[in-house]
């Protein structure tokens, strides 16, 4: 999947028109001028760089606002080197803020691109807002990255900073509830989303250490309603995410749930239930899936006794003292001092409605300094002892031996050389990230209540002002490595009759492909977020696309006497599989009209014909639009109706389809009429 949204992400250059200059080259540089805004038109395709004149030991401050499309800023020193880049994900409306802190005096660069498919253009209008001394302190220099969020009128942010099992900075920015201008406080309470699933898995081996239960049992022992899917599916494999189970809030929206409803404990426990398939053999993938910590909480309220919150509360938060958070499982609970969540779009901040009550895989309501003392448990252990915050830490292993980076509610990674431990979470407006510097016993967590917000960006450039320069080691150059050829091998010539074998379709993931073509002997490819490229000749059937790093190898698929590419990028390897070349008017759409039922998920799909194009609609959720891949096989256009497969009978009669998400695999929908 990471190798695929990489794919996805790809950032296309943007077209610059500064206000009546006409850009004559991609490549010529504008300078901007403080408080003198630029209107542009962005179109994929293009870029555009803006210098801008800085003393050094300054702050600057600009505004890009999207109206019609995704951009991304990245910025450059005086000597061409990337600073970094800002994409909030906000999508193709609302603001992009951009920090500047200067190192010397010199031209700076911000390089605009759109992270747009080809064809799509919109406009946007860059503004140089401030220009002032940076702050002589970290602290000073927060206050200057939450320039944008420090007003009492809109959404904004809390952020607390430990070292040492010590709070040594904590702040609000902006506004828990816009409508009576009430200010977020370090003891403003946020709904943190999925950095609640660490909670849950410390509860289970609090329990373990009990000796009430081992983390290597199968979870029927503790919930005989969870189906007997022949294979045992333990607590450990529900911790990382390695379980097979299907994700309880993609099942509740092809199911015809929005995910404002009021969603409870039992309702997912019940559509649990009814499954009758995983989405691989336990142990072998890892897929993200909420419902594996739905169901750990469950586990730890019937083995302890005691509910869920009733149980974290008496073993996790009193101890910690933790005064002010609790698992939120009621929706009609008030709590007091809670932010609420909100969207921006064209005309303004929307209130982003989030009715959960269940809890486990989220829902735990926190402060920034609750947090703090939380994480301050892993420096020095209060809860729990070290021998279970140091299993906190262990990795999940595949079965085919392969050691994943997440491990029980966190992710273990680096950061400029060092070493991390962190979690992100949104739900609704919701955003909030708590990232762990274990050996250098500091953590950083940002809690937001504005959808648009990067509370992980915002983390680490807050932790970079702490971090003294002897702490942060230089990451090691990249050696020459199957996904980075570029600079070990010379482009060869192949025979353009041996491309031409190459060209076609390659299918990615179910619904998205890559295409091949060869235009002037020259081989190009064109994905999803992927201009039209040249690619690199290495051997007879090895290509470097230097645009996103990745080595492609073109082979014979034995099975099918057909071909199939191999896509090595980031240390991860992908194979796709080439499609049969078909022309669409050949179909039959009207094969695929009908009423289409599941019953794991009791609900009903009906497939209409509309100007050509073949639509999924559900009475409550509304329509899906769907467009044909390969015969039979269609990607919709809603997160959870990604991919559609048809099925047939003996007698081609299509008997029914299976519905595919990104984390709930191979639905089964019967033909009803």
């Amino acid at each position: 999947m990471r190798l695929l949204k990489n794919l996805l992400s790809l950032l296309i250059s943007l077209l610059f028109i500064c206000n009546s200059v006409s850009l004559q080259s991609q490549d010529k540089q504008f300078d901007l001028t403080k408080g003198v805004p630029v209107s542009q038109i962005l179109k994929a395709g293009e870029k555009h760089k803006y210098s801008v004149k800085v003393e050094s030991g300054k702050f600057a401050y600009f505004i890009l606002m999207q109206e019609g499309v995704d951009a991304m800023i990245t910025t450059f020193d005086p000597d061409g080197k990337k600073i970094q880049s800002f994409d909030s994900p906000n999508g193709r409306m609302g603001p992009e803020p951009v920090f500047l802190f200067t190192g010397k005096k010199g031209n700076y660069t911000l390089e605009v691109s759109a992270l747009e498919e080809k064809g799509h253009q919109g406009k946007y209008k860059l503004t140089w807002e401030k220009l002032e001394p940076k702050g002589l302190t970290p602290q000073a220099q927060i206050d200057q990255l939450f320039t944008p969020w420090n007003r009492t009128d809109a959404p904004g942010a809390a952020v607390a900073v430990e070292k040492d099992g010590k709070v040594i900075f904590t702040k609000g920015y902006g506004s828990a509830e816009p409508e009576y201008n009430i200010p977020i406080t370090p003891l403003t309470v946020f709904h943190i989303a999925s950095i609640s699933k660490q909670f849950t898995c410390f509860s289970i081996l609090l329990l373990e250490k009990e000796g009430k239960l081992s983390i290597n049992d199968d979870i029927r022992k503790y919930l005989p309603e969870v189906p007997d899917f022949g294979k045992v599916i333990t607590l450990n494999l529900l911790m990382h995410h390695m379980s097979g189970l299907r994700d309880q809030w993609e099942l509740l929206a092809m199911a015809g749930w929005r995910l404002d409803d009021i969603i409870t404990k039992e309702h997912i426990l019940r559509m649990v239930s009814h499954q009758k398939e995983l989405n691989f053999n336990p142990g072998d993938e890892f897929i993200y899936c909420n419902t594996g910590f739905t169901l750990l909480a469950e586990v730890v309220a019937r083995v302890s006794g005691q509910t869920f919150p009733e149980f974290t509360r008496t073993h996790i938060f009193e101890p910690l003292k933790m005064t002010h958070t609790l698992f939120y499982d009621n929706c009609e609970k008030l709590v007091k001092n809670r932010a609420y969540s909100f969207y921006l779009d064209s005309t303004g901040y929307k209130k982003s409605i989030l009715s959960y009550s269940n809890a486990g895989a989220t829902s735990l309501f926190t402060t920034v300094e609750d947090l703090s003392l939380w994480a301050a448990n892993f420096e020095n252990p209060v809860v729990g002892g070290k021998e279970t915050t140091t299993k906190m830490s262990t990795r999940g292993i595949l079965n085919k031996g392969d050691t994943i980076s997440y491990a029980m509610g966190q992710d273990i990674g680096k950061y400029k050389g060092l070493k991390i431990i962190s979690h992100g979470g949104a739900d609704a407006g919701y955003r909030s990230f708590l990232v762990r510097f274990p050996d250098q016993k500091f953590s950083v967590n940002v809690l937001s209540n504005l959808a648009s917000f990067d509370p992980g960006g915002m983390a680490f450039k807050i932790a970079d002002l702490y971090l003294s320069d002897k702490e942060i080691v230089d990451v090691p150059k990249k050696e020459v490595t199957e996904s980075n050829p570029s600079e070990a091998k010379t482009e060869v010539k192949v025979d353009p009759a041996l491309l031409e074998a190459y060209c076609g379709k390659y299918e990615l993931e179910p619904g998205q492909a890559a295409t091949f073509t060869l235009d002037n002997d020259v081989l190009f490819v064109e994905a999803p977020g992927l201009e039209k490229t040249s690619l690199t000749v290495l051997s007879s059937n090895e290509f470097y696309v230097k645009a996103v790093e990745a080595k492609v190898t073109f082979m014979k698929d034995d099975s099918a006497n057909s071909m199939k590419m191999k896509v090595n990028m980031n240390g991860q390897e992908l194979i796709a599989k080439r499609l049969p070349d078909f022309d669409p008017a050949t179909i039959n759409m009207l094969d695929y009209t009908g009423e289409f039922f599941s019953p794991e998920l009791s609900t009903s799909y009906t497939f209409v014909l509309e100007s050509g194009k073949l639509i999924a609609r559900h009475f409550r959720t509304g329509d899906v639009a769907l467009n044909l891949i390969k015969p039979d096989v269609f990607s919709g256009n809603q997160w959870y109706f990604g991919h559609v497969k048809f099925v047939r009978d003996s007698s081609n009669s299509i008997t029914g389809f299976l519905l595919t998400g990104s984390r709930s695999r191979n639905l089964k929908f019967e033909k009803k009429r």
